[in-house]
């Protein structure tokens, strides 16, 4: 058995339907800006990483700063 109940020949003829449906030119196009939609996610990811400031984040995290929203919910049922 292979993956999900899904075996190695049963794999193979699916992949031989998709390439005599697509071609092997539309399917490695696909493939290629698949990959380009990848890369650019994860440079983005990466450059809001970057952005954030540290010292922020940590304030956050320790609860410093409540969350105005937060508090505004907090007074109207406590009021209530």
């Amino acid at each position: 058995m292979g993956l999900g109940g899904i075996s190695i020949w049963q794999l193979l003829i699916i992949l031989l339907i998709v390439v005599l449906v697509f071609g092997t030119k539309r399917l490695k196009t696909l493939g290629g800006d698949l990959g380009g939609a990848l890369k650019s996610f994860r440079k983005a990811m990466d450059q809001d990483e970057d952005k954030e400031d540290p010292e922020a984040s940590q304030k956050r995290l320790e609860g410093s700063e409540p969350d105005a929203e937060f508090a505004e919910q907090k007074d109207k049922t406590s009021t209530g």
